[in-house]
């Protein structure tokens, strides 16, 4: 999932798109993106589309941002958009643990009800000071939740930190694949708002990238292409990942613990990351079978 692509979801007119594009995801929005009397109507719109050939036979992954548990419309959207087209509900600024849970009850129910023999996992938006703290316990709190998004605009522009300011933002994006680390779930980078500026958007997705995110949300279809260059593994890196995962192999039969590979010394946290790369190559098409 290198790459996710926001969808507003009162544009109908942007699905069939949205899925035809190099995105690896999807994000249709029934929060931000769609103004409070229009709410209802693209809930029906996003029903629809979920349960329609196009969605359920299409190999991206398809989210959807609902509104947040303490609006009117969080059971609707549940209701709604919990269908077998489905694979992730994203979750805006969870609460608590507690709160965590209770969504990922709902969600199940919902499942149920729609006849999916698996409910949508969850993603979570840590977008507020109390998320960045809690971060961990609100990844931990179900088996549900999938992954953390990261979300800067919320966490930073209300209290007066700049969205530029290298220093918070290498805090914020370390903390949250921390978290995700405790809670062996994957890290998203979030959006970047200025579409002109595409050097700023890369500089921004190599550093999550180096920190362990896996991929970066995008707000206009120009920057899918930044983002899945990104985070895709190299060459070099491909190759490596290889070499080490062929020398562990070398290394099991031998009963040797720590190896050199390439003139650098490999262990076990080496060899998770070279596994982690060939899946991901694997996963972009890089490799074959």
């Amino acid at each position: 999932m290198r790459s996710k692509l926001f969808v507003p979801a009162s544009r109908p007119e942007l699905f069939a798109k949205a899925l035809a594009s190099a995105a690896d995801a999807l994000s249709f929005d029934l929060e931000d993106a769609v103004a409070e009397p229009r709410k209802d109507e693209a809930r029906a719109l996003l029903h629809d589309f979920l349960n329609s050939s196009a969605a359920q036979g299409h190999a991206k992954t398809l989210i959807v941002r609902v509104n947040a548990m303490d609006t009117p419309h969080f059971a609707a959207d549940i209701a709604a958009v919990v269908q077998p087209g489905l694979h992730l509900v994203n979750l805006p600024k969870p609460d608590s643990p507690e709160a965590v849970a209770e969504a990922a009850a709902l969600v199940a129910k919902a499942a149920r009800v729609s006849g999916m023999q698996e409910p949508p996992g969850l993603l979570l938006n840590i977008e507020t000071p109390k998320a960045l703290r809690t971060a961990a316990a609100l990844a931990c709190a179900h088996p549900s939740v999938a992954g953390l998004q990261l979300g800067l605009g919320d966490l930073f522009e209300p209290y007066g930190v700049h969205r530029r300011e290298a220093s918070a933002l290498q805090q914020a994006l370390f903390a949250v694949r921390m978290a995700a680390a405790e809670a062996d779930v994957f890290a998203y980078d979030g959006a970047f708002a200025d579409i002109r500026d595409t050097a700023g958007f890369r500089a921004e997705a190599e550093l999550s990238r180096r920190l362990g995110f896996i991929g970066k949300s995008c707000i206009h279809p120009s920057q899918i292409a930044l983002a899945n260059s990104v985070y895709q593994p190299s060459e070099a890196e491909i190759a490596h990942a290889q070499r080490v995962l062929q020398a562990a192999d070398a290394a099991s039969d031998a009963a040797v613990g720590a190896y050199v590979v390439d003139g650098k010394m490999v262990d076990r946290p080496f060899v998770l990351r070279a596994q982690a790369i060939v899946a991901s190559a694997r996963a972009a098409g890089l490799l074959g079978e």
